[in-house]
Order: C-alpha cells, then sequence, then structure tokens
C-alpha cells in the first residue's frame, strides 16, 4: 500500500497561499499533518500567462502533426516556449524552498521514501494555482519518481456505489468519440478496441439524446471523450457533433446517475479539460483525466497509448499516468510542453481503479497462478517463522509427535539409585545438610565399589561437608577415577553465586548440571558442554555430568570423543550436530554452549521408567542384585519432592499436565541418549537444511492448492456441499501428520506447523478463488 499525500492550499499567488501538509497510508486517516505558508509570487503568475500565450501560439486545438509547418517564426515560438519552461520551473522551485514553506519540506522527507508510491493531491479551490504545474517541484519530478500530482477541490463528500459484477473482472467503457473535424479520433477508437478484459461501446458523433440513454441504462466503469473542447472560465464544454456541444450542466443527472452505478473513471482525450474537470468533480466521479491546455492530435494519440498500456497491464492509475505523461517528453521537439498536459482530477474520499486482471480459464493458467500463489503464501510463512513468531506451536507440535512415538524398552546401560523421602529416616542420614549426609554417601560409596560399576554419576550438590567423616570421603573422592560429580556454574545475570564440586573430586571428574529450559519452562535440549563465562566461577567444568559418564563408559570400550574440523562433537562414527540459532522449529532461541535435541526415552508411556531404580536404603541393606550394578552407569541423585529437583518434560501426565521428571532422571535420559547413539544406532534427532525445509512446505503449499482444485472441480461437478471439502481437507491434515511422524520415528523433525499453515492458506485461497469464479460464470 503506498501513501497519500494531501496538500491543501487557502489563498492565491497575489495575497500568499496557507498551506496544511497531511502524510498517511493510502485508504486511511493522515497520521501527520503540519502547517506553512507560500508567500505570494505574482512572478509565477506572469511566467504562467506567458508560457501559455506562448504555448497557445503554435496551435489552439487537437491538431494533426502535418498541419503544423515549422518555418522560422514557429521555430522561434518553440524556443521561446522551452524557454518559458525553464523560467517557470526555476521560479517554481524558488518558491516552494521559501522559508515559511520548509517545514512542509521537512515533514515530507523525514515520512516519505523515494521509491514508495505517492499520491499528491492538490486540494484547492482556486483556479490560478490549479494552474500551476506542480509535477515539475524538484521533489517530484527528481527525487520520488513513483509520485505523481492530482488536482482536487476542497469540500468532500462520499457516494455510495452499487457493486457490480462487471467491475470485478471486466469494465464496460462508453466511448463518445465526438467532433472530429481536422482530427484523427479513428486512432483512439483501435487503442480501446484492443484493451483487455474491457468492453467498449462507442458512439460516434452521437446527439445528446443518445449520450443521455446510455449514461442511464447501464453501468459503466470508464466514460472517454474524444474530440474537440473546451474551458470557460470554471465550466467545460465538449463538441459531440459538428453541430451541437454539451456542457457536463447537461448531463448532470445522468452522470450521477453512472457514478451511483459505478462510474470509476472519466478520461476527456480532448482540450483544455480543467473546466471539464471542475464541473465533474462537483458530481463526484472518484477520477478525471485531462489536458491542462490544447493539445496536438499526435500527443493526445501517444498519451492514450501509453497511459493505457500502462494501466492495462496492472500498474496503478497514478504510475500509469505518469509513466504515460513522461513518455511523451519524446515528443516535445515538435509539440513543446507535451508532457505537462495530462493531470488527475479526484474525489479524495474515493480509492483509484484499478484494471481488472483476467479470468483464468485454461488449465495451464491455473497452473501457473497457483504455483505462483504457492510460492508467495510459503514465503510469507517461513518469513513470520524465521521471526519466531511460530515458535510455541512449533514447540507444542514437538511435543506432540515425542508423544505419539512408539514405546522403548528400559536402557539396561544404566541404574539409579534415588534417595527418596524414605530414605531421610536411616539412621546414616542423621547428619545430613541436603539430601545425602556424609556418612551415608561414605558408605553408599565403599557398596557400590565392591559391586565394580563402569562408571558412578553423583547428581547431589555436596559443596560442604562435615568434619569428621572428611577424611576418609575425600581420599574415595579423590581416587575413584569412576566417580564423577556435580557442580553448577555461576549464573552472572541472574547473580547466583553457583555451586562447587565435593571437595577431592579432580576438575576432569567434575561435570555441570545446568540445563537450558524453553520459554515454557519444557525441557527439549541437552546441554553437552560450555565454557563458564567467569573464570572464578565455584564450577569451571566445561561438559556436563552426564557427558562425562557417557565418555567414560565409551573410552572403556575403545571410543573416545573428538572434534570435527567444523566444531561438532563426534563419538565414533556418530556426529552430534550442535543447535544453531535458527535450526527447525527453534528460531528465537539462546543456542550458546554446545546444545542439541534430547531424544528423550518413552518406556511404558513415561520419560521416567528410563532406567531400573533402586533406593539407597536397597543399596545400603544389601538387597541391590550385584549384576544390576557391574559394568553399568550408577546414577545417584534424590527424588524426594521437598527438594523440588524436578524438570518438565514434552510428555503430559493423566491430568494433561506436562509430565516432571527428577533430576538424576534427566541426567539418565541424557546419558543414554549419548551412549545409544553411538553403540545401538538409535537416531539422533535433526532437521532438515534450510534449503529442504523450503522446499517440504512449499511441496505442502503446492498439495493443499491442487487438493483444493480438484476438490472444487468434484463438488461443482457433483452438485455436493462444500462441507465435504472441508472433511477432505482435514484427511490431508491428517496425512500431513502422518508423514511427519514416520519421519519423527527415524529422527528427523520436519517443520509441521508451516506446513499445516501454508497447506489451509493455500488450498482456502485457491477454493475461494474458484468458488468466485464458478459463481460469476453462473
Amino acid at each position: 500500500m503506498g501513501k497519500l499525500v494531501v496538500l491543501k492550499l487557502d489563498g492565491d499567488l497575489e495575497l500568499g497561499v496557507r498551506v496544511t501538509l497531511e502524510i498517511g497510508e493510502d485508504g486511511k486517516r493522515p497520521s501527520i499533518e503540519t502547517s506553512g505558508h507560500l508567500p505570494a509570487n505574482l512572478e509565477i503568475a506572469k511566467v504562467i500567462d506567458e508560457w501559455r500565450s506562448t504555448y497557445c501560439s503554435l496551435g489552439s486545438a487537437r491538431l494533426k502533426a502535418k498541419k503544423i509547418i515549422y518555418d522560422g517564426s514557429i521555430s522561434q515560438r518553440r524556443d521561446e516556449c522551452q524557454n518559458k519552461a525553464c523560467e517557470l520551473r526555476s521560479h517554481l522551485n524558488h518558491w516552494l524552498k521559501s522559508e515559511s514553506f520548509w517545514r512542509i519540506r521537512e515533514k515530507w522527507l523525514k515520512h516519505l521514501m523515494p521509491n514508495e508510491e505517492v499520491r499528491v493531491l492538490i486540494r484547492t479551490a482556486s483556479m490560478q494555482l490549479e494552474k500551476i504545474p506542480w509535477h515539475l517541484w524538484d521533489l517530484l519530478d527528481l527525487d520520488y519518481t513513483k509520485a505523481e500530482v492530482a488536482l482536487s477541490l476542497p469540500e468532500l463528500e462520499q457516494v455510495t456505489r452499487l457493486q457490480t459484477s462487471t467491475y470485478r473482472h471486466k469494465i464496460n467503457i462508453l466511448a463518445v468519440l465526438g467532433d472530429k473535424t481536422d482530427i484523427n479520433v479513428d486512432e483512439d477508437c483501435e487503442l480501446l478496441k484492443k484493451l483487455p478484459n474491457a468492453t467498449t461501446t462507442f458512439l460516434t458523433q452521437p446527439q445528446r439524446d443518445r449520450i443521455n440513454d446510455q449514461l442511464w441504462n447501464q453501468p459503466w466503469n470508464i466514460l472517454f471523450f474524444a474530440g474537440h473542447s473546451k474551458s470557460e472560465g470554471e465550466t467545460g464544454r465538449i463538441y459531440i457533433n459538428d453541430k451541437d456541444s454539451l456542457t457536463i450542466a447537461d448531463l448532470k443527472y445522468a452522470l450521477r446517475n453512472a457514478v451511483t452505478n459505478g462510474l470509476q473513471l472519466a478520461i476527456f482525450n480532448s482540450c483544455d479539460g480543467l473546466g471539464l474537470a471542475r464541473e465533474l468533480q462537483d458530481l463526484h466521479i472518484p477520477q478525471i483525466i485531462v489536458m491542462r491546455e490544447p493539445v496536438p492530435d499526435l500527443v493526445a494519440q501517444a498519451f492514450l497509448k501509453h497511459f493505457l498500456a500502462a494501466f492495462s497491464s496492472g500498474v496503478s492509475l497514478y504510475i500509469a499516468v505518469r509513466t504515460a505523461r513522461e513518455k511523451l517528453q519524446g515528443l516535445e521537439d515538435k509539440f513543446p510542453g507535451a508532457s505537462w498536459l495530462p493531470i488527475i482530477c479526484e474525489n479524495p474520499v474515493a480509492i483509484p481503479m484499478t484494471w481488472p486482471k483476467p479470468l483464468i480459464k485454461s488449465n495451464s493458467s491455473l497452473l501457473i497462478r497457483g504455483l505462483l500463489m504457492s510460492v508467495m503464501l510459503t514465503i510469507s510463512v517461513l518469513g513470520v517463522r524465521q521471526m519466531g513468531r511460530l515458535q510455541t506451536w512449533e514447540l507444542q507440535a514437538y511435543d506432540q509427535l515425542m508423544r505419539s512415538r512408539p514405546q522403548e524398552k528400559q536402557d539396561p546401560r544404566l541404574l539409579i539409585i534415588t534417595v527418596t523421602e524414605e530414605d531421610f529416616q536411616l539412621p546414616e542420614q542423621k547428619e545430613r545438610r541436603g539430601s545425602l549426609s556424609e556418612l551415608a554417601l561414605t558408605r553408599l560409596l565403599e557398596k557400590l565399589a565392591h559391586l565394580e560399576p563402569k562408571a558412578i554419576g553423583l547428581d547431589i550438590y555436596h559443596d560442604q561437608p562435615s568434619q569428621r567423616n572428611q577424611a576418609s570421603l575425600a581420599t574415595r573422592l579423590k581416587t575413584d577415577d569412576k566417580l564423577f560429580a556435580i557442580c553448577k556454574v555461576q549464573e552472572l545475570t541472574k547473580e547466583r553465586p553457583g555451586i562447587s564440586a565435593p571437595l577431592g573430586v579432580t576438575v576432569e571428574r567434575q561435570g555441570f548440571s545446568d540445563i537450558i529450559p524453553d520459554s515454557d519452562h519444557v525441557l527439549r535440549r541437552h546441554l553437552l558442554a560450555m565454557q563458564p563465562a567467569d573464570v572464578t566461577s565455584p564450577c569451571t567444568a566445561r561438559y556436563a555430568l552426564n557427558a562425562q559418564l557417557a565418555f567414560h563408559y565409551l573410552e572403556a570400550k575403545g571410543i573416545s570423543a573428538k572434534y570435527t574440523d567444523s566444531g561438532d562433537l563426534q563419538l565414533g562414527k556418530v556426529i552430534f550436530k550442535r543447535l544453531q540459532p535458527q535450526m527447525g522449529g527453534y528460531q528465537q532461541a539462546d543456542t550458546r554452549g554446545y546444545q542439541m535435541l534430547l531424544n528423550y526415552r518413552s518406556v511404558q508411556g513415561s520419560p521416567g521408567e528410563i532406567a531400573p531404580k533402586v533406593t539407597l536404603t536397597d543399596v545400603l541393606k544389601g538387597k541391590v542384585n550385584p549384576e544390576q550394578v557391574k559394568d553399568r552407569i550408577v546414577l545417584i541423585g534424590t527424588t524426594a519432592q521437598s527438594f523440588r529437583d524436578y524438570s518438565p518434560t514434552p510428555y503430559m501426565t493423566g491430568q494433561g499436565f506436562s509430565e516432571e521428571i527428577p533430576g538424576v532422571v534427566l541426567q539418565a535420559q541424557m546419558v543414554s541418549q549419548l551412549v545409544s547413539a553411538v553403540m545401538d544406532g538409535r537416531p539422533l534427532i535433526s532437521v532438515l537444511p534450510v534449503w529442504g525445509e523450503v522446499l517440504w512446505v512449499w511441496s505442502w503449499s503446492v498439495v493443499g492448492g491442487a487438493f483444493a482444485a480438484a476438490g472444487s472441480v468434484a463438488i461443482a461437478a457433483s452438485d455436493r456441499s462444500r462441507l465435504y471439502l472441508v472433511l477432505a481437507a482435514g484427511g490431508v491434515l491428517g496425512v500431513l501428520y502422518a508423514f511427519c511422524l514416520i519421519l519423527f520415528y527415524q529422527g528427523i523433525w520436519v517443520p509441521l506447523v508451516p506446513s499445516a499453515l501454508v497447506l489451509v492458506a493455500t488450498g482456502g485461497t485457491v477454493a475461494i478463488y474458484l468458488f468466485s469464479q464458478q459463481s460469476n460464470d453462473n
């Protein structure tokens, strides 16, 4: 949508002009308004009169080019006319740079971009100001190449018009070819006959009653006149045949009826039309195109040719007039001032008409239109997606896909030792400060040492040991190379100091516990590594606890962690692609550190059952089968509700809430993801490359358009209710979901929400278009 600029001019060149500037979106109320003043300038009035006098001496009517004899005197007058034109341009721009007008110019430059399409309305009651060639203003002529001037009267009135079906796909033109003495209107006639999507009725040198009857009897979108005309003060006269002439007042009631029935545009391709425009504006015709001065025959024909070619191609009326007007400059060596002649006069409250697009009749045309529509809708949806506006919906769809997958078995390589509320009552827990006392931890590690686990992960903070057992526990923590403990990195932005690992655990066996939930607090990402921002943090571990456990377990099997040339982690043959700032459904996520999507293992419909569990009591009392521990990765953590170490997951409880799992189970999920990918080939969750996602979304847009086209044809042929199309569309959406789910089984997260949006949008648009076509044809 372009901009509308209104310049309200109150005054004249003798006393000065008060100016009000309004700027706004076309079709809306103005958002900018300011005022200024132009000083009196009789010199401009004088130069305009001199230019007009010189121009009119070259010929006073719509003339044939062959009738102009270019002898010395004509050549001299032509040069004089060109000189007066340059003088007028200079005076005008000097006047428009007056200090009292500078605020208007500043507002214009601030709020209008040079590449914007701008309608500039000069609203004034002064005929003197209307005669100024405003298009010579340097802002319009040089800087704003998509701006065009129109004249308008100060009074506003909205006229109610009937909706005519002819304007939607084909326009009706009433062409009045008047007195053609010494001029050639046949060229105008041929140009009108060749117009696309238009039906033209010609009245050649008609009588008054015939014009009157035609204006009353059917709706017209365009009224065209070619012939002789002239202005008489603020009125105009047209010569309809070689004997009769009319003023606009003579057709007042018929024209008013035509406006009510949909008349949008009047074109008077004849001489001296400002007087005609005045009277036509009083009848509230939306747009009027006239010639401000006498027009040579060749200029009139050239303007009509260029204007109709541009306007019927789909550009706006304003751009079409400017294009045609500027092309007339090629004739100014023979007809000085040719590019000054065409001017638009309009009703400011009316929206300029546009040329209707052709009906699509052939299958090939429909295919091209549908493909272009699908491309535009795909680009629009992907643009909105890139801005992050679809991220919430996409993550919810991701959760649904996660929950819809088949169930898996427990990971046999893991064992989770939980510290429950009941475990707090053990005698060994009397001196506990957190979930696990130093004595209980010491005895737990002694028990596990005899059961020979492959690795032990302590998912419990233990940064403040007591004095009684500090030496014995510290020795074990320092020497047991199977033991890994957590710490928490200092969060500077939240002013949290962080938590250190248990005393004695070397940095090489420390792993951070930090996680990155999404904005809805659901945990979907796996943070493997990060570089602590502050070296003074009590936790400087580079890898997560789960990563340390997985690395240790795989190292024992001869598989070492390394990084590819592109910076991705590689374990064996598996490369763990890191999450990028705009990847899949994540378009506005913080991806600092080494993150990847967390592929939960769901057992019996819950991610909490990923591995066998035993309690602290079971281990301390020797109730654990040694086979449950030997060569396994053992994770120790609390599940007590009082500690609230829980994180929401994509899975749902029976009450419809997000299922939360304890931190130790979450660590087990992450360890399992790493080890299972390497040892079992269990898929990681990946996304398509950008080009692949674009192609995927666009393909569903094409499917939606093709389905709507086929469905519309079927409904029209069988006379069934359109409800069938809606129900079938639901089936297509089901197919889309099934494809997305199957690919998700394989670890590929394809865009579901964007695909559904373009499928519905394209299908709906195509269906509405075809149904409207069918209605018009009927």
